[in-house]
C-alpha cells in the first residue's frame, strides 16, 4: 500500500453514520455531445465487478456520443504500483482510485490532480462528509465511492467445529479461540504478511485500542509517537503474534493474489479467519471457481478489545476508495466520476457486495448479510481512524509497515517499531 507524506488535514475519516443524513440524487450521465478518450484504472480485476464496470462503462459511452474509454481493470498491488510510477512520472490516467491521506496531498501539490469542489458540488452534497477524507485546504479532489472498515472475516462452520459459539470480543477470547482451532487442526488465520500492509492493520488496531482519540489526532498533526500507548501497543501484537495463530508460511503470504494468497485461503476453507477491510468478500468471490467465495459461511466481527487500553473499545480502522481525475483529464470526466456515484450505480455496487457504498440511497441494496453487519458497525462507531500509513504517507507509513513486518518475524520490538517510525518523520 504504497502512499506518500503526511496530510496534517486528514486524521479521522468521519463517522460514517453522517452518510445517511444526507439525500440521495442521481447524477446525470448522459445528454449532450463530449469528445474524448478516458483511460480508467480501477482494481475489480475480476467478476462480479470487473463485467460491472465494463458495462457501466459502455452505458456511459452510449449515453455520450463521442467519448471512449479505455478500461485497465487491475490486481490491487499490481495497480497500486503502476499508480506509484504513474505520479512520478506525471503521467497519470484520467480516472483512477485515490485513497486520501498524505498521498492525495502530495498529488494536489504536484498538480496532478483535478479540483472537483464547484463541477461535483451536488455530488459533493450527496454523499455528505465522507468527502472529508478527500479534501485539501477546503478543496474537493476525489468521490469517495466506498467507506468502510477492518474487521475479521471468518467461517462460521469451521468457528462451529471447533465449539467456538460467539466470536471473540476480547484479546483474551482471541487467544482462546485461536487455541480452540488449533486443537480441531483448523489453521485459525491468514495474514498477507509478505505484502506487509495486511500485518500492519494489526498494529494500527492495538494502537487504536492502546491510544485514545486525542493522542492519534495529535500524532498526525505532529508526527510524535512518544506516547507510551505506542509501545504497549506493539506489545499486544507481539502477544498475539507469539501464540502462533497464523497460516504456514504468512511471512511471505501474498494479501489477495491467487489461491494460496491469505484472502484465498479463507476463501478455499484452509483457515478460518482474516483481518481484512470491506472489500474481503469480493475478492473471495473472485478466488473461488464457483464465484461465491464462502457464500453463507460467511461472518465478520470487530477487532477486540484491549484491556486498560485508553482507545474506544468500538473504535474502527478503516478507509475507503474514491474516484478522481486527472488535472489534465477531457472535461467530460467529471461527468464520469459523478455517474459512478450516482443512485444506479451505486445501487448496482452494492448489489454486488463490491463494497460498502457512500450513496444513502444504496444503502439498503448491499445483498450480503456480512456487509450490511459492517455498514451498522461503521455507522455506529464513535469515530473511524484513517489508515495509518494512508494519513502519515509513504516516509512515515512505510517505515512503520516494514518495521511492524519485522516484528512479526521476530526481528524488531514493540520499541523498534516506535523507534523506526520516529526516525522517519524526523522526530526522533
Amino acid at each position: 500500500m504504497a502512499r506518500n507524506r503526511a496530510l496534517s488535514a486528514v486524521a479521522i475519516l468521519a463517522t460514517a453514520s453522517v452518510l445517511t443524513a444526507c439525500g440521495g440524487g442521481d447524477s446525470d450521465a448522459g445528454g449532450g455531445e463530449s469528445d474524448g478518450t478516458m483511460t480508467w484504472w480501477h482494481n475489480s480485476n475480476s467478476d462480479p465487478g470487473k463485467a460491472y464496470y465494463e458495462q457501466v462503462a459502455a452505458d456511459f459511452e452510449e449515453a455520450n456520443p463521442g467519448t471512449t474509454i479505455e478500461i485497465s481493470a487491475l490486481a490491487h498491488e499490481d495497480m497500486l504500483t503502476r499508480l506509484n510510477a504513474a505520479f512520478q512520472t506525471g503521467d497519470t490516467p484520467d480516472v483512477y482510485m485515490e485513497r486520501g491521506g498524505g498521498e492525495l496531498a502530495d498529488h494536489v501539490e504536484a498538480g496532478l490532480t483535478m479540483d472537483l469542489s464547484e463541477a461535483a458540488a451536488d455530488t459533493i452534497e450527496t454523499i455528505g462528509s465522507s468527502v472529508n477524507g478527500w479534501q485539501v485546504d477546503g478543496a474537493t479532489y476525489a468521490l469517495p465511492f466506498s467507506v468502510g472498515v477492518v474487521g475479521f472475516w471468518y467461517n462460521t462452520e469451521l468457528f462451529e467445529q471447533a465449539g467456538i459459539t460467539e466470536p471473540p470480543a476480547t484479546m483474551e477470547e482471541l487467544d482462546a479461540a485461536v487455541q480452540a482451532l488449533k486443537d480441531a487442526g483448523i489453521q485459525p488465520i491468514s495474514v498477507g504478511a509478505g505484502d506487509k500492509w495486511p500485518a500492519a492493520h494489526y498494529w494500527y488496531y492495538t494502537a487504536l485500542r492502546e491510544c485514545g482519540q486525542d493522542v492519534l489526532e495529535d500524532a498526525v498533526t505532529t508526527l510524535d509517537f512518544s506516547d507510551p500507548c505506542f509501545v504497549a501497543a506493539g506489545e499486544d501484537l507481539e502477544g498475539l503474534v507469539a501464540t502462533e495463530p497464523f497460516n504456514e508460511g504468512f511471512l511471505g503470504t501474498p494479501a489477495q493474489e491467487g489461491p494460496a494468497s491469505a484472502s484465498g485461503l479463507l476463501a478455499t476453507e484452509q483457515v478460518a479467519m482474516e483481518l481484512a477491510g470491506h472489500w474481503e468478500p469480493g475478492v473471495m468471490q473472485g478466488l473461488t471457481e464457483d464465484g461465491e467465495g464462502l457464500g453463507e459461511k460467511t461472518g465478520w466481527f470487530p477487532f477486540p478489545s484491549v484491556e486498560g487500553g485508553d482507545g474506544a473499545p468500538d473504535a474502527a480502522l478503516g478507509g475507503g476508495d474514491a474516484w478522481a481525475c486527472a488535472a489534465d483529464a477531457p472535461p467530460v470526466c467529471v461527468d464520469f466520476v459523478q455517474h459512478l456515484l450516482s443512485d444506479e450505480v451505486q445501487q448496482g455496487f452494492a448489489e454486488r457486495d463490491m463494497g460498502l457504498p457512500t450513496n444513502p440511497a444504496a444503502n439498503d441494496a448491499v445483498s450480503d448479510p456480512a456487509l450490511a453487519d459492517l455498514i451498522e458497525y461503521r455507522d455506529s462507531a464513535p469515530y473511524v481512524q484513517l489508515y495509518f500509513d494512508t494519513a502519515f504517507g509513504e516516509n512515515v507509513g512505510g517505515a512503520m509497515n516494514d518495521e511492524i513486518a519485522l516484528l512479526f518475524a521476530g526481528q524488531a520490538t514493540p520499541q523498534d517499531v516506535v523507534d523506526a517510525v520516529q526516525a522517519a518523520a524526523g522526530t526522533a
